[in-house]
């Protein structure tokens, strides 16, 4: 049946940083809120919508061109972009019409409205909960959330830089400990029905 060679191992998994700037963390309409703000400024290709966006994220976003080129086909199929001539062959690159203008006043007012009301990215688990934390405790949430992803996608990385069995094991155990106390708090809320 198999014989006693041995098989290669398996390719490495790939960095913390690829599975960070891969992990779907990108609020639904982002990107096309940033694709009309650059194509806003100047005429840009797909490549170069994709580099700007990188360098505006600062390294840690980079859309794949799977998420861009239907968004400009979809922008351009309903009129929103138009192709402008181009003096180097081959690249195609984008500007707003003027309903692609005014698609985007209509983004910047959704986005100041959102930033005016309740000033925080709502994480997912807390679902409709949000409308019914008053403001200040809201962004108490907020910022602890902040804080904690900040933390943890930064150990993550120090991790892979620098493994350490001790750091882990201290992780590990702030994690179970965390964990257990929002168990207790859950199971008190579920007693006082």
């Amino acid at each position: 049946m198999f014989d006693d060679e041995e098989y290669p191992p398996p390719p490495p998994l790939p960095p913390f940083r690829h599975w960070m700037r891969h992990m779907a963390t990108v609020p639904k309409g982002f990107l096309r809120y940033q694709v009309l703000e650059l194509l806003n400024e100047k005429p840009l290709s797909g490549s170069e919508i994709i580099s700007e966006i990188e360098k505006k994220t600062n390294g840690s976003w980079k859309p794949s061109p799977g998420s861009v080129y239907p968004l400009l086909a979809w922008l351009q199929d309903n009129g929103y972009i138009r192709e402008v001539p181009s003096e180097e062959s081959g690249i195609k690159r984008y500007t707003l019409t003027d309903k692609g203008k005014q698609l985007l006043e209509e983004q910047r007012k959704m986005r100041k409205q959102f930033h005016t009301g309740r000033k925080f990215f709502v994480p997912p688990l807390f679902g409709s909960l949000w409308l019914r934390i008053p403001p200040e405790e809201a962004n108490d949430v907020r910022e602890a959330f902040r804080r904690l992803f900040k933390a943890f996608f930064s150990l993550g990385m120090s991790l892979e830089e620098k493994f350490s069995e001790q750091a882990l094991n201290e992780t590990l155990k702030v994690l179970n400990e965390t964990a257990k106390r929002l168990e207790e708090i859950n199971k008190r809320l579920g007693e006082d029905k």
